[in-house]
């Protein structure tokens, strides 16, 4: 019987990613002019090339590649099976998202992007297949019997994509779940023309006041204490648990580090450490090893409530005006529909979150 691979689940999640990718902003949908009938499924060469396309093209399948071949091989397919997939079904989803183009003016089919696209899902199933040839992926099988439980796929598949979440700069260190803010741009843009329609005064009384500092250390160590209490609910007990916290508090700090550096500048990587953000960080730490003492279904009780209280302090967090104005520079160039996809995990993934660990508590312990 196959059994529910992590894998699985991250090229799940990837493609999603890759759908976003390629066809951010989704609108306006329309016709392409000059093309007729079938010509909308012809690619044609383009007419410049920039370093940046070539390589972004190439790199961004070739994770999708190495996950969809371990995906079957560990879910019990054979290496034919995961060759199919990877030779036959993943170039199919560049060329679908390079035709839809044609119908998205802001963006521009291009039969070098599917061939590079291909090219790098074909490497990515190429590392697949070496990893499984020389016992890497029974290797992550074995460590992962070790260090947790069957059940647990989805969460390490969360737990994957927190780092990436951390990459679009939060209104407070390891803050994941600001979506208040966009909702009421995307509410008012959807009003707009109608007689419900957001007036300009609605937000002019609209002050946005700073948390206090207590409240910025409180977010902060919960933005840590949240992800490690996930990691928690699915792991087994022993010495392991330690590592696991300390693993988690390094990556938040230094993947904080660099987001701060991307966008502010190498000198200020690490100016998030502040008078709020080092006394929240250490005591998510001290709260995080304490957890390590608790049941599984305990961490995931816990878990549910530091994320919900996160998710309230953040979202009354206010946008700071010198990230807004960053963010506007992203917008701007030409890295947005990278970027983009950091912006949308860093608002879904407490949600997610809160989904495992509801399904997670009800789940016996063995």
């Amino acid at each position: 019987m196959g059994r529910r691979s992590s894998a699985s689940w991250l090229a799940l999640i990837y493609a999603l990613l890759v759908v976003y990718a390629s066809l951010y902003p989704f609108w306006p949908w329309r016709w392409p002019a000059g093309v007729q009938g079938l010509g909308v499924l012809v690619l044609h060469w383009p007419r410049y090339w920039l370093s940046f396309d070539i390589w972004a093209n190439a790199l961004g399948y070739a994770p999708f590649g190495l996950l969809l071949f371990a995906a079957v091989v560990r879910s019990g397919g054979t290496e034919r099976a995961a060759w199919l997939a990877v030779l036959l079904g993943l170039p199919a989803v560049p060329y679908l998202m390079e035709t839809l183009q044609y119908f998205l003016p802001g963006r521009v089919p291009s039969l070098a992007d599917w061939c590079l696209n291909s090219a790098g899902a074909v490497a990515g199933g190429v590392l697949g297949w070496l990893l499984h040839r020389l016992g890497g992926l029974a290797r992550w099988h074995g460590w992962r019997e070790r260090w947790f439980v069957p059940q647990s796929a989805g969460a390490l598949a969360l737990l994957a994509l927190w780092p990436v979440g951390l990459l679009f700069p939060a209104p407070l260190p390891l803050g994941l779940g600001q979506w208040l803010p966009r909702l009421r741009e995307l509410s008012a843009q959807a009003l707009d023309g109608t007689p419900w329609a957001l007036q300009d005064t609605d937000f002019a009384n609209l002050v946005e006041l700073p948390l206090p500092p207590g409240q910025e250390a409180i977010a902060v160590a919960l933005g840590l204490l949240g992800p490690v209490l996930l990691a928690l609910s699915v792991a087994r007990p022993g010495w392991r648990r330690l590592l696991l916290v300390l693993g988690a508090t390094l990556t938040g700090a230094l993947v904080t580090t660099l987001s701060t550096a991307l966008n502010f500048g190498p000198q200020h990587a690490w100016a998030w450490i502040g008078p709020t953000a080092w006394p929240g960080l250490c005591a998510g730490l001290v709260l995080s090893l304490l957890a390590c003492l608790m049941s599984r279904r305990a961490n995931a009780a816990w878990g549910l409530v530091a994320l919900t209280v996160l998710i309230a302090l953040i979202t009354e967090a206010p946008t700071d005006p010198y990230l807004a104005q960053t963010l506007q520079t992203w917008e701007q160039g030409r890295f947005i529909n990278l970027y983009g996809l950091a912006q949308w995990v860093g608002w879904v993934w407490p949600f997610a979150a809160i989904a495992w660990l509801l399904w997670g508590v009800t789940q016996r312990e063995r």
